[in-house]
């Protein structure tokens, strides 16, 4: 999603404002562009290219700044072009430039304010959201651009961060937030903007992460901040260790697959610490919540919503208390029946994700306060929102499309399943030990699953004919089914959808012809016997299956059924190791059609506007 990055200092900041937004570069974006105060005005450069492109035309145009502002644009209001990009400018009657604004999130009242401005004399270049706010803050400013930030922030709508310079304030940068992420960074004799740590790699280990309704006014040698009321606050200054978000590739064609290869270390990275099963691995106070929860609500989007499915079937069956997924986007707009001994649970690869945190405030709104999440980024927002954490350790993930989140995630919440389980006395000492013994092993087990890839291939090649695929899957390997139609979407641009296999007879099945592959996960489990038949109800008619089978399943290829043996029967932990050959898949098949993997059309890696 869009990023932000500033500066003010002693130095030329432009080198760090465009490698900080070279580290953003993995989540996504379609334009970018940068602002700096050079010789008492404000110059700017925009692309719809790649960053590369635009530290190009820095350089061409010789600019050198003491402060600046940077942004990598996700479309929402108005084309990805160059006129939409950030930063916007606008200025008073004399035509010249004295504000420049970079903005993520959404201003939901932008149309109301358009008109406003627009009835006094501000022209607009541009069809963004952004441009109103830009407008707004020149319209209200009188000399002091903190005093002009924070009237205006008393007439947004909707989510925001924002980095503003004026030009008659030379090392001056003012920020806020609301809703969407911000930190401020703090070095010596210069200080940082951003909308994520990482950004700032390289730059400063010293971080303060803002909070909704903050306003930070950031000069050369001092860094205020300043709550909704327009009290001046102390943030806590957080030592965050941080590594760029470009690494070597190695031997390796894309992210995509050095991360898929990763999942061994990265899982058991996330274990590393797991000598028992005990409440306290999500926190201290873990123990006296999961004995006083009778049910577990879970929220997440995409990727994480299918984790969170999956852990529905392994809470309900090893904990034995109901647990219900609910879509973030979704849960916070319909009417709910809330519960106090709900566990809520949020599920995020980043922290940041916008519809999930709304989603996990209307919860505690509700006056559901027992919250957990599972999490990749210990500094995030929905880490620090939730009174509970399991932070994974999959390490930075530079594809768009999750990989080895993903699969940490997955092995996080069979943690919480085995957790919750022995509060609840239904973890005697054999399953704990059977359990533990499975977790250990996984990272061999997945290593062995990435060693079926050649096989993969061929499969993938024959993929990259079809407009269309249907993922079948029955119980806990429903969601799996799920998650691989989506990665199939969304690195390759195949249509693809996943289903449970008894619901072929009620509807898809009408779908199914020779053009239409259909690929099976066939573990070896109490279903087998059912899924068998729902195959056969393909083969009948003609269709092309793709059968991902346990080596004892008695699965056979023959005419139009087509399989690769997985490695081992894993149980309970199997949709883990399904996940990741199902990502092989998707991989090569994209490979295959030479989609740009790491960044897929239209998507971003975190999303942080609703």
């Amino acid at each position: 999603m869009c990023g932000i990055v500033g500066a003010v200092a002693q130095r030329n900041v432009i080198p760090a404002l465009l490698e900080g937004l070279k580290r953003l570069e993995y989540r996504g974006y379609d334009s970018c562009g940068i602002a700096v105060y050079q010789q008492d005005a404000l110059h700017r450069v925009r692309s719809t290219d790649r960053v590369a492109e635009l530290a190009a035309q820095v350089h061409e145009q010789q600019l050198q700044a003491d402060t600046g502002i940077a942004h990598t644009r996700w479309a929402t209001h108005g084309a990805p072009a160059t006129h939409n990009a950030h930063p916007h400018f606008s200025g008073h009657e004399s035509g010249a430039s004295r504000i420049a604004l970079v903005h993520n999130g959404i201003i939901e009242n932008h149309d109301v304010l358009r008109d406003e401005l627009r009835n006094i004399g501000y022209v607009f270049e541009s069809q963004t959201d952004t441009e109103v706010v830009a407008h707004l803050i020149d319209h209200l400013y009188q000399g002091d651009l903190l005093a002009a930030v924070q009237q205006a922030c008393l007439r947004l709508q909707g989510a925001y961060a924002l980095a503003v310079i004026a030009s008659n304030e030379p090392h001056r940068m003012v920020g806020a937030r609301n809703g969407s992420p911000l930190v401020a960074g703090l070095g010596e004799g210069e200080n940082f903007l951003a909308s994520d740590a990482l950004a700032l790699a390289g730059e400063t280990s010293q971080i303060i992460y803002l909070e909704d309704g903050d306003v930070v006014d950031l000069k050369i040698e001092h860094v205020h901040i300043f709550d909704a009321s327009g009290a001046q606050v102390e943030r806590a200054i957080h030592t965050v260790h941080l590594q760029s978000g470009e690494a070597d590739l190695g031997p390796y064609r894309h992210y995509m697959q050095k991360e898929i290869f990763e999942q061994p270390r990265a899982v058991g990275d996330t274990l590393q610490d797991v000598e028992a099963i005990t409440p306290e691995l999500f926190g201290d106070n873990a123990s006296q919540t999961f004995e006083q929860i009778d049910r577990v609500l879970i929220l997440a989007c995409g990727t994480s919503y299918y984790a969170g499915l999956t852990a529905k079937y392994w809470i309900e069956s090893i904990a034995r208390i109901p647990v219900s997924v609910e879509i973030a986007s979704e849960y916070r707009y319909r009417d709910s029946v809330p519960n106090a001994d709900t566990l809520v649970v949020t599920i995020s690869q980043s922290g940041e994700t916008a519809d999930t945190l709304s989603a996990l405030k209307h919860a505690r709104s509700l006056g559901m306060e027992n919250t957990l999440t599972i999490c990749n980024v210990a500094t995030s927002a929905m880490v620090r929102e939730c009174k509970l954490a399991y932070i994974t350790r999959a390490g930075v993930e530079i594809g768009v499309a999750s990989t080895k989140a993903f699969t940490t995630q997955l092995t996080a919440l069979f943690l919480l399943a085995l957790a919750i389980a022995q509060v609840k006395n239904q973890l005697p000492a054999e399953k704990e030990a059977v359990y533990l013994k499975s977790l250990r092993h996984l990272p061999k087990a997945i290593a062995s699953v990435l060693a079926l890839e050649p096989q993969v291939i061929d499969w993938a090649e024959r993929f990259s004919s079809k407009e269309h695929a249907l993922f079948l899957g029955r119980g806990m390997h429903y969601p799996i089914a799920l998650e691989g139609a989506l990665k199939l979407k969304e690195i390759s641009y195949i249509h693809a959808e996943g289903y449970p296999a008894g619901e072929l007879k009620h509807g898809p099945l009408a779908l199914v012809t020779e053009a239409m592959p259909v690929v099976t996960i066939a573990p070896r489990d109490e279903l087998l016997e059912k899924l068998k038949s729902n195959m056969e109800e393909v083969h009948a008619r003609g269709g092309e299956l793709y059968v991902f089978a346990d080596a004892d399943t008695n699965i056979a290829s023959s005419t139009n059924i087509h399989v690769i043996r997985m490695p081992e029967n894993y149980g309970m932990l199997s949709p883990i190791l399904h996940a990741v050959i199902l990502q092989l898949l998707a991989y090569h098949t994209a490979c295959a059609l030479g989609t740009d993997v790491d960044k897929p059309r239209n998507l971003a890696k975190s999303v942080t506007v609703e």
